[in-house]
């Protein structure tokens, strides 16, 4: 369960950015939320929506929490050892590239809060620290300053040794992980629960590479029958692998199958049946599905799975190819302790207004970012703005009362106009 995230000095996030999902003491939507004794007020929100104008940094949070999930499970093991840390500082001032990147998370494990961060320069991490909170009293698992550790008594295992086998571009954690450290392989197998979308565009070939060997979640061709798309069933199918998908000439791949002597290689295909006259089902391949579709695919595949494990879910542009109607049925399978027993958490970014008028969100579960002057983004929940339960928060969002929205300069919306009188 994630209870906050931070970050600093990552793309357009220059100034330390918290993205924090207890729920506040607002009385409305309670039934929804997920009980938490670890969260100040005793739960946490199951979703938050994130508004903000186009390159106000909404996707850069979203990649934030992609990069520091990357870090903790690859550094150690798919880093080169003298190829620094891969990291994208704030460069619309020259701070940004000599200072540190910083990412920190709060969240549960067994039901105790652990707070974990680092910071990172191109060269290394200059430092890392985990700490857990039994009955709310801090414990001190490690601090990392450069190469010197400290570990607390409450950190068993064998920890000099990994912490000499943790490269300067290497996470403790992620070492820790690799080498087998009980305690520590729960905080990577937290990170290894994060799931996400980048809105990456959903073409035929890459929908049936995602779901290669699988079967389609049943639940999913449920939720497409529910919002009326007309799709009833699926069946899977095969097709063969170019030599492109390969990497390979169409010479070599020709004489690959004949020194071989086997058929070419093969992956999953999908097609979708559509509900035709008399109800009879009828097939399309991928090509042939809508970018919705597709797009949706993927979404509830993910969601699905993040329900399954009670895990978090980060997707950017949830409405991209989607109906409102759509993302709203998505963001209500995790807002219902129906759908969602387990406490899985939706973080979606989104540009549909209308979901602030579908009464399905609380007021703590919407959130902004707004790119300031200076280009650094700034992040910030709707109730730091005084508003009453009842407002219309999609009409004050729409008239720019919370922020979030772009400034557009009046003079250049009338400058064509102007200048074909001329």
């Amino acid at each position: 369960m994630l209870l906050r995230f931070g970050v600093s000095n990552h793309l357009s996030i220059r100034d330390y950015q918290e993205l924090s999902l207890a729920a506040s003491s607002l009385k409305e939507r309670q039934e929804e939320l997920i009980d938490c004794a670890a969260a100040p007020s005793g739960s946490v929100l199951p979703a938050v929506v994130i508004y903000g104008a186009n390159a106000s940094g909404k996707s850069n949070l979203i990649d934030a929490i992609s990069t520091m999930r990357g870090m903790v499970l690859h550094s150690q093991t798919h880093w080169e050892a003298d190829g620094g840390v891969p990291r994208h500082p704030f460069r619309l001032d020259d701070d940004g590239p000599r200072s540190p990147s910083r990412f920190d998370i709060d969240f549960l494990i067994d039901g105790v809060r652990h707070h974990y961060g680092f910071e990172a320069s191109d060269t290394a991490f200059e430092s890392e620290w985990l700490y857990a909170f039994p009955k709310s009293h801090r414990q001190t698992l490690f601090e990392r300053t450069g190469d010197e550790f400290r570990f607390g008594r409450r950190l068993k295992g064998q920890n000099k040794v990994i912490a000499g086998l943790t490269r300067p571009n290497s996470l403790f954690v992620s070492a820790a992980a690799q080498n087998g450290h009980e305690q520590l392989s729960e905080v990577f197998s937290y990170f290894r629960s994060i799931r996400g979308d980048r809105n990456t565009a959903a073409n035929e070939e890459e929908v049936s590479k995602r779901f290669t060997g699988k079967e389609l979640d049943g639940r999913v061709i449920d939720f497409l029958g529910k919002i009326d798309t007309g799709i009833i069933d699926y069946r899977l199918g095969e097709s063969e692998l170019s030599e492109k998908d390969l990497g390979i000439s169409r010479e070599l791949f020709t004489l690959l199958a004949k020194q071989t002597g086997e058929e070419p290689p093969k992956w999953a295909t999908i097609e979708l049946a559509h509900r035709g006259r008399s109800d009879a089902p009828f097939y399309l391949d991928m090509e042939r599905e809508s970018a919705g579709t597709r797009r949706l695919l993927v979404v509830l595949a993910l969601a699905f799975h993040a329900l399954d494990e009670g895990a978090p879910l980060f997707i950017d542009e949830l409405d991209a190819s989607l109906h409102t109607q759509a993302a709203e049925a998505v963001l209500k399978l995790f807002c219902s302790r129906e759908t969602n027993p387990k406490g899985a958490q939706l973080i979606a970014t989104t540009h549909d207004t209308n979901l602030l008028a579908s009464h399905l969100l609380r007021r703590d579960e919407v959130w902004f970012t707004q790119k300031e002057t200076d280009g650094a983004t700034r992040l910030y929940p709707l109730t730091d703005i005084r508003t009453r339960r009842g407002d219309n928060i999609e009409k004050g969002y729409l008239q720019g009362r919370y922020g979030g929205v772009p400034f557009i300069d009046s003079s250049t919306a009338t400058g064509s106009t102007l200048g074909a009188s001329n």
